[in-house]
């Protein structure tokens, strides 16, 4: 195969996995909207401390000893749906319940307020670096190479793809 053919594949992959975890944000986002009428833009925000919350679990049991990656894996999750679900309860409750049937302005101020209040909470309590968890999921799939370059996919795309349409799939059918 040529290296430009390999190449649009394996940006192909790239963008499909880029791709699922943008819908996966984005589905959040129109749920939110659906139910209670207002966008949320405090929701990316939450996604945010779902993923801080995962590295500081996932952190701590290493550092425990614990390193099997199906129970790190599972506790935070776990712990990431549990904090990131507590947030978004507080958020509705604090800034988007009192001004439900203000004028549209009020409630878009306030979602913007929350946005940059949780923001600059994470960056003051965090730092402002990049943190990145330690690759769990390994291993990875040759689908072909030409001169120095190979297109691959990684189990970690394929797991992102596989959750991404199962929750798709269930949303689907529990809305239905």
């Amino acid at each position: 195969m040529s290296e430009q053919f390999l190449y649009f594949f394996q940006q192909m992959f790239n963008g499909l996995t880029l791709g699922s975890t943008y819908a996966l944000i984005a589905i959040g986002y129109t749920m939110v909207y659906g139910i209670i009428g207002m966008i949320n833009f405090a929701h990316g925000e939450v996604y945010m401390i779902g993923s801080y919350v995962s590295f500081i679990v996932i952190a701590g049991l290493m550092m425990m000893g614990i390193d099997a990656s199906w129970l790190l894996i599972s506790v935070a999750f776990v712990a990431a749906v549990v904090i990131s679900s507590a947030y978004g309860w507080s958020i509705e409750r604090v800034a988007y319940r009192p001004v439900r049937t203000s004028k549209r302005l009020i409630a878009l101020i306030s979602a913007i307020g929350m946005s940059i209040f949780l923001q600059n909470y994470v960056s003051l309590n965090q730092g402002s670096r990049d943190v990145a968890l330690p690759s769990m999921i390994t291993g990875q799939w040759v689908l072909g190479e030409t001169n120095g370059f190979a297109a691959t996919i990684s189990t970690m795309q394929l797991t992102i793809w596989i959750v991404t349409f199962l929750a798709m799939l269930a949303l689907t059918l529990f809305i239905r």
